[in-house]
C-alpha cells in the first residue's frame, strides 16, 4: 500500500497537532511537514512535493489564496485541501474559481477526515454542499432555472455533466480536447444563463436534474 505525503499548514499549534495526530495514526499517510504560516508552508511544497497539502484559510503570511495562485502558476502536483470553519469561508474559497482543489469543514470526525483524504488521493474533488437558502429555491425560481437549462449550449451541457461527476476544469479540457480557458469561458456563460455563482450549486442542479428523470 502506497503512503500518502501530507503537509499541513495553519495559524493554530492545537490544529496542526489534531491532523498530525489523526494522519499519524493511519498507516496510510505519512504527515512530512508543520507549517504555522504561508511561507514555510511554500516552501514545504516546492521542497517536498507532498502528495496532498492541508490549508487552515485563517493561516498567517502568504494567504490560502497566493498559495493557491503559486501552486498553480508554477504546475506544482500537490493537491490543495482547504480547511474551512465556516461556510463563509467556504464561499471565499469557491468565489476565487480555481481549479482542482478541495474544501473539508473543520467539524468533521476523524474518520470522515481520513476518508475525504482517501478521496481525493483517488482524484476526486471535495467541495460543500450548497447552502439551504440555494437549495431551496421557490417555484418561480425552479421554472426560471428550467427555462434557462434549454438555452444552454450541448457543450456546456456536456460541461455541466462534467462538472457534476467531480471533474476539474483540467480534466474536463482533456475530455473535451479544449483549453482551460474555453472551459471557464462556457462556465462563466452557464453561470450566467442559470444566475448562480459557483460550480457546486451547478453540479447540484445537474444531479437533481438527473434523478428526476430516471425512470421510476
Amino acid at each position: 500500500m502506497r503512503c500518502t505525503s501530507v503537509v499541513i499548514a495553519g495559524r493554530h499549534p492545537v490544529v496542526l497537532h489534531g491532523l498530525s495526530q489523526v494522519l499519524g495514526a493511519h498507516r496510510g499517510f505519512n504527515v512530512v511537514a508543520c507549517c504555522g504560516d504561508g511561507t514555510s508552508c511554500i516552501e514545504a511544497l516546492r521542497n517536498l512535493t507532498p502528495d496532498i497539502a492541508i490549508l487552515d484559510v485563517s493561516m498567517s503570511g502568504v494567504s490560502w489564496l497566493e498559495i493557491l495562485s503559486i501552486v498553480n502558476s508554477e504546475g506544482l502536483s500537490t493537491r490543495l485541501v482547504f480547511f474551512t470553519a465556516s461556510d463563509e469561508e467556504s464561499d471565499q474559497v469557491l468565489a476565487a474559481a480555481a481549479d482542482g482543489y478541495s474544501i473539508i469543514p473543520k467539524d468533521v470526525t476523524a474518520e470522515v477526515l481520513v476518508q475525504s483524504l482517501q478521496k481525493v488521493v483517488e482524484g476526486q474533488l471535495l467541495l460543500p454542499l450548497p447552502s439551504s437558502s440555494e437549495q431551496a429555491a421557490s417555484p418561480e425560481q425552479n421554472a426560471i432555472r428550467e427555462n434557462a437549462l434549454t438555452t444552454l449550449t450541448d457543450r456546456e451541457r456536456q460541461i455541466m455533466r462534467l462538472v457534476s461527476e467531480g471533474l476539474s476544469n483540467k480534466e474536463i479540457g482533456r475530455r473535451l480536447n479544449i483549453t482551460d480557458g474555453t472551459i471557464k469561458v462556457h462556465l462563466h456563460h452557464i453561470f450566467q444563463k442559470l444566475e448562480i455563482s459557483n460550480r457546486t450549486v451547478l453540479a447540484a442542479l445537474a444531479i437533481s436534474r438527473s434523478e428526476s428523470r430516471e425512470p421510476p
